[in-house]
């Protein structure tokens, strides 16, 4: 449905609901001023109350109620005013339903996507009022068109599907235009993010979209030094893991039973770790695992996929998350959910909501060249402050924190999201408006 014709149509009706709104206050004001003058002016002593000359009920409740009626829309507007909203584009269904006729679409490790537009739809944060938006939410799924060669998500056709949405809602709302797209809010939940690719030699030489490089992107990609692929305003958020299945595991296991298995990776592990293109993969890192621990009656280091993955992680006191192509890893979330310590090695890597999950309270963190060394290291935290870390990994609020729900909960990943766009309102076009008026 359009909106306004074109962006000089929807400013004008912005100015013309300001102009109204103004009128009214102003008229009010006026009102109640000349009443209490003249209140004030004929009444300079108060009349004496008898049987036979009360006060007029129906004059005492209708100024009880103009008064009430007053500050409870005052209180009404200022409420408003500190809640955050989010308009979120109606986009034709090629945009984004229309891929989720495939299921894994919503359940697999970029399906963050999915789950945030979902959430939004039904939180109390989403306004259908535009005028009334702080932010716009553009639903673009880009991860879900699975390879028919090897069923992994193929992100090729990602930024001219982007483009096409931009230029739609370009033409049809006057909201992109007015801001270049400042105050609107992208997700990129795969290997390299914003530049929309999933090689990083190649993610760098594109780097961001022009198209996009005003805009706020919500991705899974991130680092402490300067790259790329977050050269735009964004949030570091977690890959998606299902809370279903979570819950489902937590059920059989819960996260303080018996844990069995000392140290667990199963996953991509190759011999040859010059395998892609002729690209090393993890940067040499899980082939270098392999060939250490594989031996090594404390690690449980498995290659090949299986259905019953996270009744491991729930039996394992440590979990090991290496990176891949890119640095996150959907590890970090599956090993905080179901209460294996997370051991991190990927240098540089940024983790999502720091301010929600205390990384350096419930993970170690090692480093790529030391691996060698990852036997010690673990024995080590074993014999000394396990105990702690677990304790403080346990508590339920870091697994709320990382955890998308198709319906938002106070803490959960895509709450932690509005919190950390609550942090951005200076690019707000509403609350600029606002203040400078």
């Amino acid at each position: 449905m359009k909106l306004f014709h074109h962006k000089n149509g929807g400013r004008a009706q912005e100015q013309s609901f300001f102009i109204k709104y103004y009128k009214w206050v102003l008229s009010l004001t006026l009102s109640l001023y000349l009443f209490t003058s003249y209140y004030i002016t004929h009444n300079h002593e108060p009349p004496l109350i008898t049987k036979t000359h009360l006060p007029n009920p129906i004059f005492k409740l209708a100024s009880r109620a103009l008064i009430e009626s007053s500050h409870d829309t005052f209180l009404h507007q200022v409420q408003e005013n500190q809640v955050l909203k989010v308009f979120v584009y109606d986009l034709p269904s090629k945009y984004n339903v229309d891929w989720t006729t495939n299921e894994r679409c919503s359940n697999h490790l970029f399906a963050s996507e999915v789950a945030i537009h979902r959430a939004l739809m039904n939180s109390t944060y989403r306004t259908f009022d535009p005028l009334a938006a702080d932010f716009f939410f553009v639903p673009v799924y880009v991860s879900c068109n699975f390879s028919t060669i090897n069923g992994f998500p193929a992100i090729g056709h990602a930024r001219s599907l982007i483009a096409s949405a931009v230029a739609f809602i370009s033409s049809h709302y006057p909201f992109w235009n007015r801001t270049n797209g400042s105050d609107h809010v992208f997700v990129a939940s795969h290997d390299f993010a914003s530049c929309f690719r999933t090689m990083e030699d190649v993610a760098i030489a594109d780097g961001v979209p022009s198209f996009l490089k005003n805009s706020i992107i919500l991705q899974t990609f991130g680092v402490n030094y300067k790259h790329p692929c977050q050269d735009v305003e964004h949030v570091v958020i977690p890959p998606y893991i299902s809370p279903v299945s979570v819950r489902g595991t937590l059920e059989k296991l819960p996260v303080t039973g018996r844990r069995d298995i000392f140290a667990f990776f199963r996953g991509k592990m190759e011999v040859n770790p010059k395998n892609v293109s002729g690209r090393y993969y993890s940067k040499k890192v899980r082939t270098m695992i392999w060939r250490k621990f594989n031996s090594d009656r404390r690690f449980y280091l498995q290659r090949h996929r299986f259905a019953g993955y996270q009744s491991e992680i729930a039996r394992s006191v440590f979990c090991l998350c290496p990176l891949g192509w890119a640095p996150w890893s959907p590890r970090l979330v599956e090993s905080v959910a179901l209460g294996c310590v997370p051991v991190i090695i990927a240098d540089g890597i940024r983790l999502p909501f720091p301010t929600a999950v205390n990384w350096a309270e419930i993970s170690i963190t090692v480093a790529e060249k030391d691996i060698g060394k990852l036997g010690e290291i673990l024995e080590h935290v074993a014999a000394s402050n396990l105990s702690t870390i677990q304790k403080n990994l346990w508590d339920p609020r870091n697994r709320r924190a990382l955890l998308f729900h198709d319906q938002l909960e106070e803490g959960d990943a895509t709450w932690q999201v509005v919190h950390a766009l609550s942090e951005k309102l200076d690019r707000s076009y509403r609350r600029s408006r606002v203040s400078k008026q």
